[in-house]
């Protein structure tokens, strides 16, 4: 059985930082994109960020790019999530997913084949 379990939200002020972790337990990360994602109430699940496990190379949302940062730990099968200077509208339920190769573009919510819980961030004003 394959698991993705997020940690590490919480609520935190305008301008502060939290880091998320992703953990994979019973499949490794080799040969996946792993994604970010965030859903606020009432609205659609939001890319927000994602690294390619084949290329390296990691991609960001316009909203979060220079304050967000993806990386993994190999060792532990885990990748993180470091949010900085957050505001307000960051706001939300925030999700990991796990995209097979050739399964389409890793900005869409719809590729991703397996999720985790979701773990909340609230950023106070």
């Amino acid at each position: 059985q394959v698991h993705l379990v997020e940690s590490g939200g919480g609520l935190v002020q305008a301008g502060g930082s939290l880091r998320l972790s992703c953990a994979a337990s019973g499949r490794t990360f080799s040969f996946y994109t792993m994604g970010w994602f965030r859903q606020a109430p009432g609205k659609e699940r939001e890319f927000v960020g994602a690294r390619s496990w084949s290329s390296g190379r990691t991609y960001y949302a316009d909203s979060v790019a220079g304050r967000f940062t993806i990386s993994r730990d190999n060792a532990k099968n885990t990748v993180y999530l470091q949010m900085s200077s957050l505001k307000p509208e960051d706001t939300a339920l925030y999700y990991c997913g796990m995209k097979s190769p050739g399964t389409g573009g890793y900005v869409l919510a719809e590729n991703y084949d397996l999720w985790g819980q979701g773990t909340q961030v609230t950023v106070s004003s």
